[in-house]
């Protein structure tokens, strides 16, 4: 962005170098704040384009016919391995970016319990699963707002790696549970569905939203009127549209730079600061189709996001922003067997003009399908497949995978190669801005502790206070405990001494006391919320010496 502070440029060019010049060992004792005093950042802004990579950055550019806003903040690049795997699961990813911690597929914010990749450091028998605190919690510990934006349902891997901890990925029950009464200020995206209609506990969440005061809006024009300094918005019962097919298929759903900038303008109100999380989630939905142009226009999209927080960064000047892909995924290539030998007088054209047939993508074609596939012809050329040769028409008419046929036709077309439908195991770029950003060839969990830094706390000592066992410490206490199972879906830590009974709801920031037989109960709501791994029973020090 041309109007960027110089300053801030100057590092960006000197953290770009650094890939070059620097050691990653002095680089990454840098980004840990050894080798100098961390800066702090009053406000952090934390956005990941899931699942995107390198090629798709340059295809974009090539695409959009001028420069991202990413490219004015490249500053690194970032190691993405997970603790038992070079290639890592989303799960894993947010959990490292957002607490500093390695973990397995499908965790989230906890501990591993396998390690296998080297240079990870083993964790003990007993901590396996154990919970570790993230980013936006620390934030709110220190007074700032909260506030988490996406396009896939709120409770996918990514955010939830930020606003929650659950031993399985796919436990929506426990994860929206857990972010609603997490008391975020923001919440903008997907997943209405888990608030109520397909929850197993048959809690309704949305009374629950309602009782907390947000203002729970639904549609992209009742979010950019809201006024509110607490907004849930829900646009969908799953994930959000793609971009380039919002305004056919959702145009009641705003974009993701819109919530981007709502999102900014409302926590940006606080005096003491706010934390953002923001991702561009079907970037890695559309790059596991090989959709190209799902993932280059949703790349796009998320660019104007990051344009937003640049905006306000540069004219704040107390902004972190930091961009990252969590893991690349598909391996494509700006090249595939078509050019094997014609690569080097092959035009970019060759490349770019069919991306730009397609009106929407893979997903939004196949939409428009009916169920005698009469209209075959008209998907294919809202795919970008115009004029099918006899070849191309007989491959669709004969295919038993229609969408992954048509990401064929149109890779092929546009000589885009992919190695892989999974995640790839590639370094990624680093983009940041701002006080205390870092630079050089990084991992991902020292942007955790790097966000943290500049908010002005630590990871590991946020943990142990957000984090106790609580069966072992009332136990300590002359309690008897019991973790209560009668309803599976919504276990309690019970804990009784003398005449007085503490209960403690997982997923939940209340504990509530009882004496005696009275029907007198004292409830009390906490900062932060508790968490059940399915053996041990976890709360705040402050809720365990509310407890005692």
């Amino acid at each position: 962005m041309p109007g960027l502070k110089k300053k801030w440029l100057s590092a960006a060019l000197v953290g770009t170098l650094a890939l070059s010049s620097i050691s990653f060992a002095t680089v990454n004792a840098q980004a840990k704040g050894k080798d100098k005093k961390t800066e702090e950042a009053k406000n952090v802004i934390m956005l990941v384009m899931d699942g995107s990579s390198d090629n798709v950055s340059t295809i974009a550019r090539w695409y959009k016919g001028e420069s991202l806003a990413l490219d004015n903040i490249l500053t690194g690049a970032v190691r993405t391995y997970s603790a038992e795997s070079a290639v890592t699961d989303s799960a894993p990813a947010a959990t490292a970016l957002a607490t500093g911690n390695k973990s397995n597929s499908g965790y989230v914010g906890v501990l591993p319990s396998l390690v296998t990749t080297p240079g990870v450091k083993p964790v003990a028998k007993e901590d396996a699963y154990k919970p570790v605190a993230n980013v936006l919690e620390g934030a709110k510990r220190t007074g700032r707002a909260t506030g988490i934006v996406s396009t896939s349902e709120i409770q996918h891997a990514t955010p939830a790696g930020f606003s929650s901890h659950a031993t399985s990925r796919s436990n929506y029950d426990d994860i929206a549970e857990q972010q609603v009464y997490q008391n975020m200020d923001v919440v903008l995206g997907g997943g209405s569905d888990s608030l109520n209609k397909t929850r197993k506990d048959g809690d309704n969440l949305l009374e629950v939203i309602e009782e907390k005061k947000y203002d729970f809006v639904t549609t992209r024009d009742e979010l950019l009127k809201s006024k509110s300094k607490k907004i849930w918005g829900s646009f969908a019962p799953s994930s959000m549209a793609y971009d380039l097919d919002r305004e056919k298929t959702k145009p009641e759903e705003p974009t993701i730079a819109e919530m981007t900038k709502k999102a900014i303008d409302t926590l940006s109100k606080d005096k003491d600061g706010f934390f953002l999380m923001v991702e561009g989630s079907k970037i890695d939905w559309a790059a596991h189709s090989n959709d190209p142009i799902g993932m280059v226009t949703d790349f796009l999209a998320f660019d104007d996001a990051v344009a937003e927080a640049l905006k306000f960064a540069e004219k704040d000047e107390e902004t972190l922003v930091i961009a990252v892909t969590d893991h690349g995924n598909s391996g494509i290539t700006i090249g595939n067997t078509n050019t094997n030998s014609t690569y080097d007088k092959t035009p970019v054209s060759a490349y770019i003009d069919p991306l730009k047939e397609a009106t929407m993508t893979v997903e939004g074609a196949l939409s428009l399908l009916n169920k005698e596939k009469s209209n075959l012809t008209e998907v294919a050329e809202s795919y970008g497949l115009k004029n099918l040769s006899a070849d191309e028409l007989k491959a669709l008419q004969s295919s038993k995978n229609l969408g992954a046929t048509l990401v064929q036709l149109l890779s092929a077309r546009a000589n885009i190669g992919f190695t892989t439908g999974g995640h790839t195991g590639d370094d990624v770029f680093l983009y940041s801005y701002g006080p205390a950003h870092p630079t050089g060839l990084i991992d991902n969990t020292d942007i955790a502790h790097t966000m943290a830094g500049a908010m002005g706390f630590q990871l590991e000592d946020l943990s142990k206070d957000l984090f106790v066992d609580a069966q072992a410490e009332l136990e300590k206490q002359g309690y008897s405990v019991k973790i209560d199972t009668t309803n599976k879906n919504n276990p309690e830590l019970v804990a009784t001494k003398k005449n007085r009974t503490i209960i403690i709801p997982e997923n939940r920031n209340t504990a509530t006391i009882q004496v005696g037989n009275s029907k007198v109960k004292f409830t009390r709501d906490f900062n932060t919320v508790s968490f059940y791994n399915g053996d041990k029973f976890f709360i705040s020090e402050e809720m365990l010496k509310f407890a005692k």
